[in-house]
């Protein structure tokens, strides 16, 4: 479900799968930047790589449980 795909916490780029879905964190000049689905999700700069992970896997959290009372709803 959920492995680290990377040299260190800390370095310039990291990536997984999370429940299906690509993930990455990339680190540029301005802070750390969140792709979602190979999608950059504009707008979004993060201070620590560790924040912008964060925000990554609760987005397809809350995702998944939208889906799933959508399911129960059917």
């Amino acid at each position: 479900m959920y492995g680290t795909r990377h040299d260190s916490p800390d370095s310039e780029f990291w990536f997984d799968v999370y429940y299906g879905r690509p993930i990455a964190v990339l680190q540029r000049d301005d802070g750390w930047h969140v792709y979602l689905d190979h999608v950059l999700q504009h707008n979004l700069v993060f201070a620590t790589a560790w924040h912008a992970r964060r925000w990554l896997i609760k987005r397809i959290d809350q995702q998944r449980t939208r889906d799933d009372r959508g399911a129960l709803a059917a």
